[in-house]
């Protein structure tokens, strides 16, 4: 059995600018969240990665990871093409909005040769429990005959909110074996006098929800099968969705596994995970895990000097 491969998706979603967000750091010594999630992976035991990148974002991205990350993993680039399609298709005129997570990890499909995969966001801060659970995963589960088996690493609701108001989250649905039933997106959830609470309508009414409810926030594990599956499957997209919605459709990843899921072909086992999710884009949320890092730390899970 191959070992697992982490991926990490780091090609920005709207400028040139947001790519770079991307990198910003968070700590005295010039580190971004990025560089502590594939701290964790290591310590887990991955030690491969495949960033997707942006090729206007290449030189300066690179230059970051040539610095730090490389020394210590092996280091493959793949790049988020708009213009990368099957033969016989065509961006649609004016669009300029990329095909989405699941197009995103299918660009990988020629650096993973086979092997199983984790994929996370690079402006996410997942946690040390979450890759180890995911890496334990993958070495020890491969697909049956009649069935592929992914995994996914959930977090309580209440340790995944921030302190920007209300978010969106994908909400959860588990069997009783703690698989994976389906995931919705519930929007404009906030935490208000102790209780949770979301909508649905714009506002007009709001409905309690579980503190503890599981969400996820963008950690899968693959076999190699789920880059088949995507592939063919976005032949469909291109041919359905994108003849609706030219300039906006997006092709998913959790479409996909919820597609899976209702065809009997995959099980996704949820990996609880008990730690806080931090995100990093917006600069109120970085404050935040920033101060968490920091924290951290004092504590001695990061060395002061974490590429040392």
């Amino acid at each position: 059995m191959k070992q697992p491969v982490l991926v990490v998706m780091a090609a920005g979603q709207k400028s040139w600018h947001d790519g770079l967000k991307l990198i910003d750091p968070v700590d005295s010594q010039e580190n971004a969240i990025m560089d502590f999630s594939v701290y964790d992976a290591i310590k887990a035991g991955f030690s491969e990665i495949v960033f997707i990148i942006n090729r206007e974002n290449e030189s300066r991205f690179r230059s970051k990871i040539d610095r730090t990350i490389s020394k210590y993993v092996k280091v493959h680039y793949v790049y988020q093409e708009l213009y990368d399609l099957p033969e016989g298709y065509l961006v649609p005129e004016g669009r300029k909005k990329p095909w989405g997570t699941g197009y995103a990890v299918l660009s990988c499909i020629y650096e993973l040769k086979g092997a199983p995969f984790a994929v996370i966001n690079a402006d996410d801060f997942y946690g040390r429990q979450a890759f180890t659970l995911m890496y334990d995963q993958l070495s020890s589960r491969q697909d049956d005959l009649d069935q592929y088996h992914y995994a996914m690493v959930g977090y309580r609701l209440k340790n995944a909110l921030t302190k920007a108001g209300a978010v969106s989250r994908r909400i959860c649905q588990l069997d009783q074996n703690g698989y994976l039933n389906e995931i919705n997106e519930y929007h404009f959830i906030e935490k208000k006098d102790g209780r949770f609470l979301y909508t649905q309508d714009g506002g007009d009414s709001f409905r309690l929800i579980s503190a503890d409810v599981i969400v996820s926030m963008n950690f899968w594990g693959f076999t190699d099968s789920f880059l088949d599956e995507l592939q063919s499957r976005f032949l469909k997209f291109l041919n359905k969705d994108v003849q609706k919605a030219p300039l906006n459709a997006e092709y998913f990843l959790p479409a996909v596994v919820n597609e899976l899921i209702r065809e009997g072909k995959a099980d996704v086992a949820v990996l609880p995970s008990d730690e806080h999710w931090y995100g990093g884009i917006n600069s109120e949320n970085k404050a935040a895990a920033a101060d968490a890092i920091s924290e951290m730390k004092k504590s001695g899970l990061y060395p002061k000097n974490l590429w040392n």
